[in-house]
């Protein structure tokens, strides 16, 4: 695996790949694990050269603390991504991405930046819209490829390559959870023994919804409190937000009465919690 800081590094790897193959593009904040692995070997079932970016990207966080406390272990990243023989690692400090300081760029994402989480972290999608597009510039990549942990991550990356004239291709893979059901996340390993355990109350209550869906005409206020009640039983986690979708749209669910098995679409359930300052969020189709 070559590991990369530069972009004139970059371009000399670039320029020896032959004609015609295509390159697939990770782009991570490192803290690799599982779900990361499966975006790779997705990737490497599509593509003949892979290419994963590090790099913690400051104008996506809302809070200074939580981007100085993200978890960062580049050893053992390395040894992660050569494992899984990885053509190349990009690396690049502050300085290359932001060649003219960290300045977030204003896209016009239909409003997708505003809606849900966009609502309780302001110009965060603005800040990953604007990080990504810069890596697309740098790697420029055949395919790029997204967890869906971060659902509405995807749409707006979407709505950017469709700016960009629809390149690079995107590609949505799925969450990978742990045993528990827990969504995979670099956020994770701030979290101690306990508060994992009761993290997985999260996805549990997701599938109890799904599960209330079927069998009774369950409106959102009265399922938002079940759901509420099944996290905070643990003691250890604090719900921020429950939040309820079209998946097609992100378009809210506003009618706190109507049940959520009449509207004949796809709903898709967001949430938000805090395990002490760790903030954990996860989302489910539940119908």
């Amino acid at each position: 695996m070559k590991i990369i800081d530069t972009i004139d590094s970059y371009s000399s790897f670039k320029n020896g790949i032959p004609k015609g193959e295509k390159i697939g593009l990770i782009p991570t904040m490192g803290s690799l694990h599982a779900g990361h692995a499966s975006l790779i070997r997705q990737a490497q079932k599509e593509c003949e050269y892979i290419v994963v970016s590090i790099f913690v990207n400051p104008i996506q966080f809302n809070n200074s603390e939580d981007f100085e406390n993200y978890p960062s272990n580049l050893k053992d990243d390395i040894s992660f991504l050569e494992s899984l023989n990885v053509s190349l690692l990009f690396n690049p400090s502050e300085e290359i991405v932001y060649p003219n300081g960290t300045k977030t760029k204003n896209y016009d994402l239909d409003d997708l930046e505003n809606k849900l989480e966009g609502s309780l972290r302001p110009g965060h999608f603005q800040g990953v819209a604007t990080v990504v597009d810069r890596l697309f510039d740098l790697i420029e990549p055949d395919r790029a490829y997204f967890g869906l942990k971060d659902f509405q991550q995807v749409q707006v990356i979407k709505k950017l390559a469709s700016i960009r004239g629809k390149s690079p291709e995107i590609i949505a893979c799925r969450i990978i959870r742990e045993d528990t059901g827990l969504a995979m996340s670099s956020r994770n390993s701030r979290l101690n023994t306990k508060q994992k355990k009761a993290a997985a109350s999260i996805f549990r209550s997701l599938k109890f919804a799904e599960k209330e869906i079927r069998t009774f005409p369950v409106p959102p206020d009265a399922l938002r409190r079940e759901m509420k009640a099944i996290i905070n039983s643990s003691r250890e986690l604090r719900v921020e937000k429950i939040l309820f979708a079209f998946s097609k749209n992100l378009e809210l669910i506003t009618d706190p009465d109507s049940p959520l098995d009449h509207y004949n679409e796809n709903v898709q359930c967001f949430i938000s919690a805090y395990a002490g300052e760790v903030r954990l969020i996860d989302n489910y189709c539940i119908s």
